[in-house]
């Protein structure tokens, strides 16, 4: 056995194997673009070790879509072959992966707690917290999961990202900017430890000061990967959107946000499609942008990773026209639930699919029904993940649709 670079034992007798987990960890901490290599390195290097089967697969399902999903499974059954002489915290980390890919992520997360409070230096079991936290709509708890193991990790600059992005998530905001520049000090390349800070000068309406900030660190963002690169310069093009510099903002998504995006990745679609819809409640006319992303979305109408990223999808899809598709879709997540455990199901029930139908309400000029839809679960938006500066939108939406129905109910009683 050997340790990491965080001191936390691995069990695997090669030093390679430990070196390119030691990068893979990175990586994942630094949203870089070299993870998946790091990983597969490891296991060429010990085709034995657990954990190092478990890595990949945990970074397959951040993928969050079915071909990813597919890869990680070989690696998470190799992973649960070779558990039987490995160490606790390795254990626990492939249960948690396992709930994972069983989508039991209320399981996933009360393992990854069980991780970090026994192990408290272990930085991936923290970060995976916080993905599920998010996800699931649980602001106080992403946080605290960071928060709590910072006295072991007093070093570490991706913790004190991990740390600020929570607190921001809680309001905390001056505290939020104030780890996160720590962060910075310790390392100016922390794109994570940026984005935090992004938010929090969002919040509070710094406009101009948050695009010199963001534009002056966006050099480092070139080894992120396409998520967190695309997602950095989306941050970027909403202060443009909100200086109604509309031209500047069709040329960062041209450029920098789905010009620069993985056209595969379904985060990396989230952003594109959250920012035409954006632009078009401004009234922007975004060309036939619409149909440039929707060709890439018939893989997910059945897929159903998040709810969250469901709403963007089926809003796409009826904008881009295809209205059989977007049938198919709606129809697919009524069947869904039934596949899922009780933790899950009811957001989906109660809050995703009531959303999505509002979307596409919204989408095909149905502003009434856009409001029915809406109004009963803009309070619960939360369970459906996101952070504050991406489930705005759907208050926008609805907002936007209040306002439309009103005055077709005006110039409908005049014509009357």
């Amino acid at each position: 056995m050997l340790k990491d670079a965080q001191g936390l034992i691995v069990t695997t007798d090669s030093a390679p194997a430990i070196a390119a987990i030691n990068r893979f960890s990175d990586q994942m901490l630094a949203y870089g673009r070299d993870a998946e290599t790091a990983i597969l390195q490891a296991i060429t290097a010990d085709p034995t070790c657990a954990l190092a089967h478990a890595y990949a697969a945990a970074y397959y399902l951040t993928q969050e879509n079915r071909k990813a999903w597919q890869q990680a499974l070989p690696y998470l059954h190799t992973a649960q072959q070779y558990c039987t002489k490995i160490t606790d915290r390795e254990k626990l980390y492939v249960q948690a992966i396992s709930a994972w890919a069983n989508q039991e992520i209320d399981v996933a997360i009360t393992l990854h707690e069980e991780i970090t409070n026994q192990f408290p230096r272990d930085l991936i079991s923290v970060q995976q917290g916080q993905y599920h936290y998010f996800y699931t709509g649980d602001k106080d708890k992403l946080w605290k999961i960071a928060q709590k193991v910072l006295p072991s990790n007093l070093e570490n600059h991706y913790l004190y990202g991990m740390v600020a992005f929570g607190l921001e998530q809680c309001d905390q905001l001056e505290t939020s900017e104030n780890m996160a520049n720590q962060a910075i000090a310790l390392n100016r390349n922390d794109p994570w430890a940026h984005h935090a800070i992004a938010h929090v000068m969002e919040t509070q309406g710094r406009v101009y000061e948050g695009i010199a900030w963001m534009e002056n660190f966006a050099d480092t963002w070139e080894n992120c990967n396409s998520m967190l690169y695309t997602h950095n310069w989306w941050h970027i093009a909403l202060y443009y959107l909100q200086l109604e510099n509309y031209q500047k903002v069709l040329r960062l998504y041209d450029t920098h946000i789905w010009g620069r995006a993985n056209k595969q990745s379904p985060k990396d679609q989230v952003g594109a499609i959250s920012l035409l819809l954006r632009l078009e409640l401004h009234g922007v006319n975004v060309g036939d942008r619409w149909q440039g992303i929707s060709p890439y979305l018939y893989s997910r109408i059945d897929e159903h990773a998040l709810p969250f990223q469901d709403l963007h999808y089926v809003y796409a899809l009826a904008k881009a026209g295809h209205h059989d598709w977007v049938n198919q879709m709606l129809v697919s997540m009524q069947y869904h639930t039934l596949s899922i455990n009780p933790f899950l199901r009811r957001g989906w029930l109660e809050v995703a699919i009531p959303a999505a139908k509002g979307m596409v309400a919204h989408a095909q000029g149905d502003f009434r029904t856009t409001v029915v839809e809406l109004q009963p679960v803009l309070s619960r938006l939360h369970e459906i993940g996101g952070s504050h500066a991406q489930r705005v939108l759907f208050r926008q939406v609805y907002q936007d649709a209040a306002l439309s129905a009103q005055k077709q109910s005006w110039v409908y009683g005049i014509t009357a």
